[in-house]
């Protein structure tokens, strides 16, 4: 493929971002290192520069710190009225979203972009409130000083000893339009303090002495212009991406170090590192796989990733990439990183082995174009020695075995062929043969196959026969050819397998993390994300993995092993262990803890490390191998987002829960502390006047202050009970008690019950006349029809009629409770059967809200339903239906009188 040409997806993804800005509003910060540097100042000058021009320009929140020539640049420009909240009787103006969004100018001004607004309004903090406006097609100027960015929060309390409590994420910072550094010097600032235009003289001096200490402005001036050269950086690096800038732009340095498994390369990292230091730039290490790495050595393979290990350590970025042209991918790779200098180690070959496979420092030196090329042999420290006679790896001898072995085959075939072919004709056999390696053993074999085809087919097919000499000199020719073609073949083949292995491979990772991915997003809870993410770790590693959680006493548990089977012994849970306190990378093949059997990496969470992955390599490759290390660190990862996301979730519920707890708390003690004190007050006046004035009073009087009592009496024995029976409906502990029983006969018990309430309505009744009979606990059911009574008395006009219906059909028998009174609010039907839901009427007499949900979970209990409505004359209707069974027939009555 192309490496010039363009990514499809990224030119999508970028040409929806282009959309997606198209209709935003534009964002620019002013963007300083400490109050006082004169943000708002610059601020309000662009704001007055575009309103001048024509703009619609509005000035939706700014601080003037007292600062008259800050006020002064207000003067002039629209201004929005601040918004008042009050809040624990403080009045608080804040910026009002709503009436900017009324507004819609093409431009506002938005002060303090950290700012943490008052409870109660839209949104917690300001920089919400920029977003929506932004949504909204608005542009915005705002302010923000260094230390308020998330990032550099902890940064900030090492430098200063004070902990910032207004952050802004990231994030916002990284999607402005354009950011303008207002800077100013220490001791300008310093002045600016001593002055009062700061703050005033008594703070100023705090200040001074504190946060605004000379150091600690150096240090948040050198972050902000840090952060802003950053931001310049990345900018350019857009930019360079949009329009296909293949040059390097070297507007900073960073270095590019090609590395191996070479027992060089430490020293070359170690040269490189010590020269990115000097130059105070960022580095990278790079390992281009070829065709040859199939074939490493176990040996070579460990030392490649010692070498890796040791960048990361020092501070550097890894890359691993893969190709066949080595500088075609270094260099292609080096320019769209933007590297200004590319090191590579003094080659160590023979000569006449770089006038056959090239020389790499010859071909970076041709073609890196504007990139500086470093040649340097690293540290001094003398190279480590090889132990001598070392073998060679089995699995090559093999290979080299049969390409002999093949070469002799093609031999075999050839002289039974030659009775019929010509002797050009078996050049054919031999390139078969040599294809036939190359596809099976690469290229080293191949080439050995070449070479020995060539001397076998002069040796036994061409005259003379059986000896090296050539009787005629047009053979050489072929010879020639014949090798140059086998060779040629076997390298293309070679490299066709190692592109196919390496495409396979990857795709095969990617649709391992693909699908873990996938699943992991729609799993709960720790244990499955645990299940699930050995599962497709051990598939996409081929290895034995294990995921260690820790409980509540920070003691790690395994998870997962009855999936892959690895479980950790004592000195590897020691290992893990170690791992999670000091989130780092240990156990086998690793600098720390080498002798685990397992190899262990942390899951880094945003808050820390919340768990371990635990790999045992299977033998076939190293799990410290570099793609497989990066791989297993692409699962940390995933699976510490996933459990992250199942610990928020958690969290949320938890939050969830105790808010509804505390809600339902102090309902029920407005509640209860309302209707308890108010009948005891009753009661406790009527008593002492009963007490003091007994003798004096009129026997009416006397009559009505006991009836008081009684009622008052009662209304605290129907709260009571109402208490009780909701606690025991949600403990699960109400039973059940159903019989056959007649509808009839509870309702008349039930407005018994209620008839003092109901003295002052009159009570319609229609019954149908053979109501069957309904299996459910009577005592509970009466409980219904008594509070819905009660419920009906309370909201209906005095005097006004309540009316009591039931009808039953093939499916449940139905009964409803209708009041002449003013009805439910259409967004309350539903909210009237939640627990300490108490209607707006103002003329009822409050109650504690637990009536109707009893009804509901007693309904429910029998399996019913229960569900209220307003009726089209006037008032609401309450319904209530059972399931009706097979029972016994119902004995005809006659209807009750109304």
């Amino acid at each position: 493929m192309d490496a010039s040409r363009p990514d499809p997806d990224a030119l999508l993804a970028r040409v929806q971002a282009e959309e997606a800005r198209h209709h935003r509003g534009k964002l620019k910060i002013f963007f300083g290192a400490a109050p006082g540097v004169g943000k708002t100042y610059s601020m309000l000058e662009a704001g007055r520069k575009f309103a001048k021009e024509g703009m619609d320009v509005v000035v939706g929140y700014v601080e003037p710190h007292a600062r008259p020539e800050t006020q002064a640049l207000v003067l002039g420009l629209d201004v929005l009225a601040r918004l008042e909240v009050n809040h624990r009787g403080a009045k608080l103006l804040e910026f009002d979203l709503n009436a900017a969004l009324a507004r819609r100018p093409q431009l506002i001004l938005v002060d303090e972009l950290a700012h943490t607004n008052a409870p109660g309004v839209t949104h917690t903090k300001r920089w919400q409130d920029v977003l929506q406006l932004l949504d909204a097609g608005i542009d915005v100027y705002t302010t923000l000083n260094v230390q308020h960015l998330e990032s550099l929060n902890d940064v900030v309390a090492q430098i200063t000893g004070v902990v910032v409590r207004e952050t802004v994420p990231d994030s916002i910072f990284e999607q402005a339009d354009e950011v303008e550094v207002v800077d100013l010097a220490p001791d300008d600032l310093l002045e600016r303090l001593r002055e009062g235009k700061v703050y005033i003289p008594r703070q100023a001096e705090r200040a001074i002495q504190n946060f605004f200490a000379k150091g600690n402005l150096i240090a948040l001036r050198e972050l902000a212009l840090r952060k802003a050269a950053e931001r310049v950086g990345a900018q350019m690096e857009d930019y360079r991406e949009q329009h296909g800038v293949v040059g390097t732009w070297p507007a900073r340095e960073r270095l590019l170090v090609c590395v191996g498994p070479s027992p060089f390369a430490t020293r070359l990292v170690r040269a490189t590192r010590r020269m990115a230091v000097g130059l105070k730039a960022p580095w990278v290490a790079v390992h281009i796989q070829t065709p040859d790495d199939a074939r490493m050595p176990e040996v070579d393979r460990n030392q490649l990733a010692e070498t890796l290990r040791l960048v990361e350590q020092l501070g550097g970025e890894t890359a691993t990439l893969t190709g066949d042209d080595l500088v075609e991918e270094l260099l292609h790779y080096a320019r769209s990183r933007n590297v200004t200098k590319i090191i590579v180690g003094k080659p160590k070959r023979p000569r006449w082995r770089e006038w056959l496979s090239g020389s790499l420092v010859y071909e970076l030196t041709r073609r890196s174009g504007d990139i500086d090329l470093y040649v340097t042999s690293g540290d001094p420290a003398p190279a480590p020695v090889p132990a001598a006679g070392t073998p060679v790896p089995a699995g090559q001898s093999a290979a080299y075995l049969w390409a002999v072995l093949v070469v002799f085959l093609c031999t075999t075939l050839g002289s039974f062929l030659s009775h019929f072919f010509a002797a050009v004709n078996l050049i054919m056999v031999y390139l078969l043969g040599v294809l036939g390696i190359a596809v099976r053993f690469g290229r080293g074999p191949s080439i050995l196959a070449s070479v020995l085809s060539v001397a076998a087919f002069d040796f036994f097919f061409v005259p003379p026969h059986l000896t090296f000499a050539v009787r005629d000199t047009q053979y050489v020719f072929t010879f020639a050819v014949m090798l140059l073609t086998a060779i040629v073949i076997s390298t293309l083949t070679a490299r066709v397998k190692f592109q196919a292995e390496s495409a396979r491979a990857r795709e095969h990772r990617t649709a391992s993390l693909y699908a873990m991915s996938r699943e992991l997003a729609a799993t709960q809870g720790r244990e499955q994300i645990a299940r699930v993410a050995v599962r497709h770790a051990a598939e996409a590693a081929e290895t034995r993995v294990v995921v260690l959680l820790p409980d509540p006493q920070r003691r790690l548990v395994p998870l997962g092993t009855d999936v892959s089977g690895f479980v950790p012994g004592p000195n590897d849970e020691a290992v893990a262990n170690w791992v999670l306190e000091h989130g780092q990378a240990a156990g086998r093949a690793a600098p720390t803890l080498p002798g685990a059997e397992g190899f262990y990496l942390p899951l880094m969470a945003s808050h820390g490390t919340i768990g371990v992955l635990g790999v045992a390599p299977n033998g076939t490759q190293p799990a410290t191998a570099p793609e497989q290390l990066h791989l297993l660190e692409t699962l940390a990862r995933l699976i510490a987002l996933a459990l992250e996301r199942a610990e928020l979730v958690a969290e949320a519920e938890r939050i969830r829960l105790q808010m509804e707890t505390e809600q339902l708390r102090s309902s029920l003690l407005s509640a209860v502390s309302h209707d308890l004190r108010t009948p005891l007050s009753v009661i406790t006046g009527a008593g002492s006047t009963l007490l003091e004035q007994d003798d004096s009073l009129d026997p009416q009087v006397r009559r009505e202050l006991l009836a008081s009592v009684l009622d008052e009496a009662e209304r605290l024995n129907r709260l009571v009970a109402n208490l009780l029976d909701m606690t025991r409906l949600e403990a699960g502990a109400l039973q059940v008690r159903k019989q056959w029983q007649s509808m009839e006969e509870i309702i008349g018990a039930a407005l018994g019950r209620v008839s003092r309430q109901l003295k002052d309505h009159s009570v319609i009744t229609r019954l149908a006349p053979d109501l069957p009979f309904v299996l459910m606990d009577d005592l509970l059911i009466q409980q219904v029809l008594v509070n819905l009574l009660e419920n009906a008395a309370k909201y209906a006009p005095h005097g006004s009629p309540i009316e009591v219906q039931a009808d039953a059909d093939d499916q449940s028998l139905t009964v409803s409770v209708a009041d002449a009174g003013p009805g439910l609010p259409p967004g309350d039907l539903e909210r009237v059967f939640e627990k300490f839901y108490r209607g707006g009427d103002p003329r009822a007499r409050p109650g504690a809200g637990l009536g109707l949900a009893i009804c509901r979970g007693i309904v429910e209990l029998h399996g019913g339903r229960i569900r209220a409505e307003n009726r089209s004359v006037g008032g609401a209707i309450v319904r209530f239906s059972l399931p009706l069974a097979a029972g016994p027939e119902p004995v005809p009555i006659a209807e009750p009188a109304t």
